[in-house]
């Protein structure tokens, strides 16, 4: 996981815990931060990213448009990003249930089933996943549960290896 990449992942996670739980996914270009200075100037300046006392290299994360509706794979099949973007960043609420609780899942379920299946679990833990990925295959994600402390975030950069793939694709 490269530095930028995870300090850009914190951030966003930081960003969104802002507003609290229960939002919907939030989907974020990332720009190489010159590249960003130089299409965008006046913003750039606005949010202090000029001047000398300004980081030199980095990422800006750029809040996209809200995702339609219906399955998130559908919705990330759709995207495709223009050459100047570096990456892309996903925010999402997901909810984690323990390995054993595999075992009591409904035969032949389907997307619905499964869903209010898990939603129902009485172990199941409420989550906030954050997955970021760079155009040269570099990831990152993050994991805050629910009622964690803000010290309490889980990193990795394979934490979410299928979302984190979807992602890559967006990038092709």
């Amino acid at each position: 996981m490269t530095g930028q990449l995870q300090e850009t992942l914190m951030e966003l996670e930081q960003h969104v815990a802002q507003a609290g739980w229960d939002q919907r996914p939030q989907l974020f270009a990332l720009a190489g931060l010159a590249e960003f200075r130089a299409q965008e100037p006046a913003l750039a300046a606005q949010l202090g990213l000029d001047g000398a006392a300004a980081p030199t290299d980095g990422l800006v994360p750029i809040l996209q448009d809200a995702l339609p509706d219906g399955p998130l794979d559908e919705s990330l099949s759709q995207i495709g990003w223009s050459a100047e973007v570096r990456g892309c960043a996903l925010v999402q609420e997901v909810m984690l249930l323990p390995p054993a609780a595999e075992q009591g899942m409904p035969d032949q379920p389907d997307q619905l089933d499964v869903l209010s299946w898990v939603a129902e679990h009485p172990e199941r833990r409420e989550a906030r996943l954050v997955v970021a990925v760079l155009r040269d295959g570099s990831r990152a994600c993050a994991v805050r549960l629910r009622g964690a402390s803000e010290e309490e975030l889980l990193l990795g950069d394979d934490l979410a290896p299928n979302l984190a793939e979807a992602l890559l694709a967006t990038l092709e």
